[in-house]
């Protein structure tokens, strides 16, 4: 009777050490490509802001500009129509810095009326407030600007920033998730001596917001500066257009000549600064405020 020999393994076997570092290498090279795909777009609009209109579309694949063109910014600088750059980003400021100060202020209040009072309908009215967040902007955009023209607020900030005095619904549910976090017990012995429910807000809950409160300011700075359809809607004359709006007006500044694209990818390089600069100021509060948002003590 004859055996046959069993054939030995011929696989390679990795230690769970290695098993790991191939695991990392594939983790960062599939991280990496997503990484440059997100940003390459970025880069390709900075490279564009200094090359000839002819170079970008001639060279479209490109990310490197043949000469430099600086003039692209100077010549984007001075807008159209006798309007530059100067006073669209002060509207813009405006726009973002005051709809923020507003929508995350008021969105603090409600949050702490929500977490903290009792009042009677309080579940229908949290209902309520956390449907809007699943109402399309489609369904009141009409009824909304009817109401403000019969007020004759547009070609004005009023319809921009009035609406933000109420408070926005994410916001409101992101701040109540982070009160919860914060002891009852501070706000029983704040009353034991004697603070009513402002002074409990403003002196125990407010200063403990601070990071829901950037986080807070953080994303509504962003989607307010980037903020097209509103202004828009509202804003009729050029003097009062936003960054947002004035690029796309912009984009046909000879009144039908050519259009200048190294300006105008310079002025939209110009545009993300501010957003970039609020980031990397402000990130340490964005990823603390994200982290312990919801965690309950």
């Amino acid at each position: 009777m004859t055996t046959k020999a069993i054939p030995k393994s011929t696989g390679i076997t990795l230690t769970r050490r290695q098993r790991r570092l191939l695991n990392a290498v594939l983790y960062h090279f599939f991280v990496g490509l997503v990484g440059i795909a997100m940003v390459y777009p970025i880069l390709w609009m900075v490279s564009a802001s200094f090359k000839e209109t002819a170079d970008i579309w001639q060279n479209i694949s490109s990310i490197w500009p043949k000469s430099l063109h600086l003039e692209n910014y100077s010549n984007g600088w001075k807008g159209f129509g006798g309007i530059s750059f100067t006073t669209f980003y002060k509207n813009s400021f405006i726009y973002s810095g005051f709809g923020t100060l507003f929508q995350v202020a008021s969105s603090a209040v409600v949050a702490y009326g929500f977490a903290r009072i009792e009042f009677s309908g309080k579940r229908i009215c949290f209902a309520l407030m956390l449907s809007t967040m699943m109402l399309p902007d489609q369904v009141r955009m009409i009824p909304q600007y009817i109401l403000f023209n019969e007020l004759g607020w547009v070609n004005s900030f009023a319809p921009l920033l009035v609406p933000r005095l109420g408070g926005a619904a994410f916001f409101i549910f992101m701040i109540i998730q982070f009160i919860r976090g914060i002891p009852t017990e501070l706000d029983e012995a704040a009353m034991i001596d004697g603070c009513g429910k402002a002074g409990i807000f403003f002196r125990i809950i407010l200063p403990q917001l601070t990071p829901a409160m950037i986080t807070a300011a953080i994303f509504s700075f962003y989607w307010t500066w980037d903020d097209f359809m509103t202004p828009l809607i509202y804003l009729n004359s050029p003097k009062m257009y936003t960054v947002s709006v004035a690029l796309r007006a912009f984009s046909d500044r000879g009144g039908g000549g050519a259009t200048d694209w190294g300006a105008i990818f310079a002025m939209s390089t110009l545009s993300l600064l501010p957003v970039f600069i609020i980031f990397v100021a402000f990130q340490r509060y964005l990823v603390e405020g994200i982290s312990t948002t919801g965690l309950k003590g």
